[in-house]
Protein backbone atom coordinates (compact mmCIF):
# COMPACT_ATOMS: atom_id res chain seq x y z
CA UNK A 1 0.00 0.00 0.00
CA UNK A 2 3.23 2.54 1.29
CA UNK A 3 4.32 1.50 -2.16
CA UNK A 4 1.23 2.23 -4.17
CA UNK A 5 1.61 5.86 -2.86
CA UNK A 6 4.75 6.60 -2.92
CA UNK A 7 4.43 5.07 -7.05
CA UNK A 8 1.67 7.61 -7.27
CA UNK A 9 3.56 10.57 -6.13
CA UNK A 10 6.46 9.71 -7.79
CA UNK A 11 4.05 9.51 -11.04
CA UNK A 12 2.53 12.87 -10.39
CA UNK A 13 5.95 14.61 -9.85
CA UNK A 14 7.28 13.24 -13.15
CA UNK A 15 3.97 14.40 -14.85
CA UNK A 16 3.57 17.47 -13.05
CA UNK A 17 7.55 18.16 -14.51
CA UNK A 18 6.67 17.02 -17.96
CA UNK A 19 4.09 19.32 -18.32
CA UNK A 20 5.95 22.23 -16.89
CA UNK A 21 9.37 21.35 -19.69
CA UNK A 22 6.61 21.18 -22.44
CA UNK A 23 5.33 24.96 -21.23
CA UNK A 24 9.14 25.85 -20.96
CA UNK A 25 9.72 24.30 -24.19
CA UNK A 26 7.15 25.99 -26.08
CA UNK A 27 7.63 29.28 -24.64
CA UNK A 28 10.99 28.89 -25.84
CA UNK A 29 10.12 27.97 -29.23
CA UNK A 30 8.07 31.29 -29.25
CA UNK A 31 10.55 32.94 -28.40
CA UNK A 32 13.05 31.77 -30.89
CA UNK A 33 10.15 32.71 -33.74
CA UNK A 34 9.81 36.25 -32.34
CA UNK A 35 14.13 36.75 -32.11
CA UNK A 36 14.02 35.67 -35.72
CA UNK A 37 11.16 37.50 -37.01
CA UNK A 38 12.97 40.72 -35.30
CA UNK A 39 16.38 40.22 -37.03
CA UNK A 40 14.21 39.18 -40.30
CA UNK A 41 12.79 42.34 -39.88
CA UNK A 42 15.59 44.24 -39.21
CA UNK A 43 17.54 42.86 -42.52
CA UNK A 44 14.73 43.98 -44.43
CA UNK A 45 14.84 47.66 -43.06
CA UNK A 46 18.50 48.12 -43.75
CA UNK A 47 17.76 46.71 -47.54
CA UNK A 48 15.39 48.89 -47.45
CA UNK A 49 16.55 52.04 -46.65
CA UNK A 50 19.77 50.69 -48.98
CA UNK A 51 17.75 50.19 -51.14
CA UNK A 52 15.86 53.83 -51.30
CA UNK A 53 19.30 56.00 -50.77
CA UNK A 54 20.70 54.32 -53.87
CA UNK A 55 17.53 54.95 -56.02
CA UNK A 56 17.15 58.48 -54.52
CA UNK A 57 20.74 59.44 -55.27
CA UNK A 58 20.29 57.90 -58.97
CA UNK A 59 17.81 60.43 -59.06
CA UNK A 60 19.69 62.89 -57.77
CA UNK A 61 17.63 63.61 -54.75
CA UNK A 62 20.15 62.88 -52.34
CA UNK A 63 23.62 63.85 -52.13
CA UNK A 64 26.33 61.35 -53.18
CA UNK A 65 28.30 61.67 -50.20
CA UNK A 66 25.55 61.98 -47.82
CA UNK A 67 24.23 58.53 -49.30
CA UNK A 68 27.77 57.28 -49.52
CA UNK A 69 28.02 57.47 -45.84
CA UNK A 70 24.63 56.21 -45.34
CA UNK A 71 24.70 53.18 -47.16
CA UNK A 72 28.49 52.14 -45.92
CA UNK A 73 27.43 52.87 -42.27
CA UNK A 74 24.12 50.59 -42.63
CA UNK A 75 26.19 47.88 -44.73
CA UNK A 76 28.61 47.79 -41.42
CA UNK A 77 25.21 47.60 -39.34
CA UNK A 78 24.24 44.03 -40.96
CA UNK A 79 25.28 40.85 -38.74
CA UNK A 80 28.40 38.87 -40.11
CA UNK A 81 26.05 35.91 -41.53
CA UNK A 82 24.64 37.91 -43.81
CA UNK A 83 27.43 40.56 -45.18
CA UNK A 84 29.51 39.92 -48.28
CA UNK A 85 33.13 41.84 -49.67
CA UNK A 86 30.87 45.42 -49.96
CA UNK A 87 34.10 47.44 -49.97
CA UNK A 88 35.23 44.74 -53.22
CA UNK A 89 31.99 44.54 -54.77
CA UNK A 90 31.36 48.37 -54.98
CA UNK A 91 34.69 49.30 -54.51
CA UNK A 92 34.14 53.30 -55.83
CA UNK A 93 31.13 53.52 -52.94
CA UNK A 94 33.83 52.59 -50.28
CA UNK A 95 36.40 54.75 -51.94
CA UNK A 96 34.53 57.33 -51.10
CA UNK A 97 33.27 57.00 -48.38
CA UNK A 98 36.51 56.65 -47.16
CA UNK A 99 37.65 59.86 -48.23
CA UNK A 100 34.78 61.80 -46.90
CA UNK A 101 33.89 60.13 -43.90
CA UNK A 102 36.32 62.47 -41.93
CA UNK A 103 34.85 65.67 -42.45
CA UNK A 104 32.72 67.10 -39.06
CA UNK A 105 29.32 66.21 -38.94
CA UNK A 106 26.36 66.98 -36.59
CA UNK A 107 27.38 68.85 -33.55
CA UNK A 108 31.46 68.75 -34.57
CA UNK A 109 30.15 70.65 -38.19
CA UNK A 110 28.12 73.02 -35.95
CA UNK A 111 31.59 73.96 -33.75
CA UNK A 112 33.87 74.59 -36.69
CA UNK A 113 33.89 78.18 -37.67
CA UNK A 114 32.00 79.90 -40.86
CA UNK A 115 35.51 79.56 -43.36
CA UNK A 116 36.37 75.90 -41.46
CA UNK A 117 32.80 74.89 -43.05
CA UNK A 118 33.24 76.06 -46.42
CA UNK A 119 36.71 74.91 -46.55
CA UNK A 120 35.19 71.62 -45.94
CA UNK A 121 32.33 71.81 -48.18
CA UNK A 122 34.91 72.90 -51.02
CA UNK A 123 36.95 69.69 -49.87
CA UNK A 124 34.20 67.21 -50.09
CA UNK A 125 32.48 68.72 -53.22
CA UNK A 126 35.95 68.37 -54.69
CA UNK A 127 36.28 64.68 -53.55
CA UNK A 128 32.49 64.01 -54.57
CA UNK A 129 33.24 65.54 -58.13
CA UNK A 130 36.33 62.94 -58.46
CA UNK A 131 34.19 59.54 -57.43
CA UNK A 132 30.30 60.87 -58.63
CA UNK A 133 30.15 59.08 -62.45
CA UNK A 134 31.89 55.97 -60.72
CA UNK A 135 29.65 55.59 -57.51
CA UNK A 136 26.72 56.43 -59.79
CA UNK A 137 27.49 53.49 -61.88
CA UNK A 138 27.73 50.95 -59.27
CA UNK A 139 24.16 52.00 -57.36
CA UNK A 140 22.44 49.81 -60.08
CA UNK A 141 24.32 46.96 -59.29
CA UNK A 142 23.33 47.57 -55.36
CA UNK A 143 19.82 48.16 -55.91
CA UNK A 144 19.83 44.70 -57.68
CA UNK A 145 21.34 43.16 -54.80
CA UNK A 146 19.02 44.72 -52.46
CA UNK A 147 15.75 43.41 -54.58
CA UNK A 148 17.25 40.29 -54.88
CA UNK A 149 17.31 40.07 -51.37
CA UNK A 150 14.04 41.33 -50.95
CA UNK A 151 11.89 40.44 -53.79
CA UNK A 152 8.96 42.98 -52.61
CA UNK A 153 11.76 46.02 -53.09
CA UNK A 154 11.47 45.10 -57.40
CA UNK A 155 8.30 44.96 -57.45
CA UNK A 156 7.83 48.83 -55.74
CA UNK A 157 10.87 50.00 -58.44
CA UNK A 158 10.12 52.94 -60.80
CA UNK A 159 12.27 52.95 -63.91
CA UNK A 160 15.78 54.32 -62.90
Amino acid sequence: MVWMILVSIGLLIIAVLGVYAGRLMFRLQQQNARQKAAREQRLETIFESVHTISRAMLQQQCNVSEGVIRICRLLRALPEEVTEDYAASYPAIHELFNEVSGFAILEDRKALDKKQRIAEDKAREAIEEQHESKVLKELPALITFCESRYPVMARDRTSL
